[in-house]
């Protein structure tokens, strides 16, 4: 089965979406934490009463992280999941 053209579509699909999403959330935390430890000055400058600059980034971690779950799900459900319930059912029929 992993042989097959199909598997590796779906492995391609996978990886295509998934290795550049983890790239991108990575080198946004990464901004994240670099700016709270260099640049405190920045993070510090006052957006609306108290809420400041590193307020708003630590929230937006949380919105980004939800964001990618939901895009990943929707990925999933349109791309790869009809390959891989046709190989689960190719591979259910050889069983039996």
């Amino acid at each position: 089965m992993q042989a097959s053209s199909e598997f590796q579509e779906l492995r391609r699909r996978f990886r295509a979406w998934t290795f550049p999403m983890t790239a991108a959330f990575l080198a946004w935390y990464l901004l994240y934490v670099v700016l709270s430890g260099w640049a405190r000055d920045f993070m510090a400058i006052k957006v609306l009463g108290n809420i400041n600059i590193a307020l708003i980034f630590g929230l937006l971690q949380f919105v980004s992280t939800f964001w990618i779950a939901w895009a990943y799900a929707r990925h999933m459900e349109k791309k790869l999941d009809p390959i891989s319930d046709k190989l689960r059912h190719e591979v259910e029929e050889k069983a039996k």
